[in-house]
């Protein structure tokens, strides 16, 4: 047993070890009493009665003292039902670790429930110091996650409903995607919900056209001018009517899906807006160059409130998919992008990184001088947000706003080389 796991124990005495591998009816466990090195397994329904039976039969069994769990979840319905109960420490498990685990010790491929179980409960007893004990953050952090990830997963949903959208518009009437910017927009499911063919279109009078888009907030002059040109010019793309018929049903149903996930964004926008501005780490993270009303609750998410999550920025980077990954063999060495991370988080700071650069002025020379290096965009753009996520753990921890002109001159006072390159973009 290490030093460290050894640490662990002198804190924490644990009665038992539990490893659960769980699935969506019954849950499998293997239990290894402490004082004794005896296993015991069994399985679990995965209804909330069944769960509270059996954890009331191990508290009985056990009073007073902490139960060790470890389960390949970070979150999910089994390990909400299991927080709740002080006297478990729950360990999550990386479902990759048990899946490379099992490959190795049962090269047939072979997959057993309490096999399974078996190897997360040797992870948690052999191998604890590689585990972290799960630490909830606030109530108030964990609802903003949630929040910022179903919003994320409606946005991927409306992006895959739009693209749905274009490729029957392709087939029937692809003047639509030529007409308006955006075919994912109220505007456009109004307009075909109306005009659903070009040659519904061309009978309309164009003064019955100019109402229409003055009343869904189109008023440019020269805009409306140039449409109902293009109107009277257009041609069908095709006469098909099993083409037609099949189209204007698929479409009409897509535009009804945008309108409903549309709404629902709208209504997280609403709940997330005021619980951002509540959070105490708001002004560091509002005061980020780029980062605006949709990434600062993604940030607030990401780093949380608890300040000993992450003993430095690099943990960060790591935890984060944002650090990439070597690897050597012999005399070869390589690199790639971490895979083992969560990807949610890795595309927040990507995607804030990417927003950084028309707004602050290092960000710009710097992803200049990533590009200049050979680097493409990606690699560019997550060489930027490692180096942000420095910049900004320190504002965090220091529970500090990030001030541009401070690091301004702070790069200037240590002879960076982004000073002449901003030096020569201003030129």
């Amino acid at each position: 047993m290490s030093e460290q796991q050894q640490s662990a124990d002198e804190k924490a005495q644990f009665a038992a070890y539990v490893g659960i591998d769980w699935a969506d009816q019954n849950h499998v466990w293997s239990l290894q009493v402490a004082a004794t090195g005896k296993r015991e397994h069994g399985n679990v329904g995965h209804s909330p009665e069944a769960v509270e039976e059996w954890i009331n039969g191990l508290m009985a069994r056990f009073p007073g003292q902490q139960l060790a769990v470890a389960l390949e979840q970070s979150r999910g319905a089994l390990l909400n039902m299991l927080s709740k109960y002080q006297q478990l420490i729950l360990f999550p498990v990386h479902p990759a670790t048990i899946s490379r685990l099992r490959a190795a010790l049962y090269p047939s491929g072979a997959k057993d429930d309490p096999k399974d179980a078996d190897l997360v409960l040797g992870m948690l007893v052999y191998h604890r110091e590689r585990l972290r004990p799960l630490e909830p953050d606030t109530v108030e952090t964990r609802e903003l996650r949630f929040l910022v990830e179903q919003r994320r997963s409606l946005v991927d949903q409306r992006t895959a409903q739009s693209n749905r959208l274009k490729s029957a518009l392709k087939q029937y009437y692809p003047q639509i995607l030529d007409w308006f910017d955006d075919p994912a927009a109220p505007l456009v499911a109004a307009f075909l919900s109306r005009w659903p063919t070009v040659e519904m279109l061309q009978k309309a009078r164009p003064e019955t056209l100019v109402h229409f888009f003055h009343e869904h907030n189109c008023r440019s002059q020269e805009l409306i001018d140039q449409r109902l040109e293009q109107i009277r010019k257009a041609v069908p793309a095709t006469r098909d009517q099993a083409v037609l018929e099949s189209s204007i049903v698929l479409t009409h149903w897509v535009c009804k899906i945008i309108a409903v996930l549309n709404q629902g964004i709208a209504d997280l926008d609403e709940r997330i807006r005021p619980l951002a501005k509540a959070h105490p780490d708001y002004p560091i993270f509002d005061s980020l160059p780029g980062a605006g009303e949709v990434m600062v609750p993604r940030l607030i998410a990401a780093f949380g409130t608890r300040r000993d999550r992450f003993s430095d920025a690099g943990q960060v980077q790591n935890f984060s998919g944002i650090a990439p990954v070597k690897e050597t063999s012999g005399h070869s060495e390589w690199i790639h992008m971490r895979w083992a991370c969560s990807k949610f988080l890795r595309q927040t700071f990507h995607e804030w990184a990417g927003h950084s650069i028309p707004h602050s002025e290092w960000a710009r020379a710097y992803y200049r001088q990533q590009l200049d290096k050979g680097n493409g965009h990606h690699a560019a753009v997550r060489s930027l947000a490692a180096k942000w996520i420095r910049i900004v753990y320190r504002c965090w921890v220091n529970r500090t706003p990030y001030g541009e002109r401070v690091y301004l001159d702070a790069l200037r006072r240590h002879g960076s080389p982004l000073v002449s390159v901003m030096a020569k973009a201003t030129a």
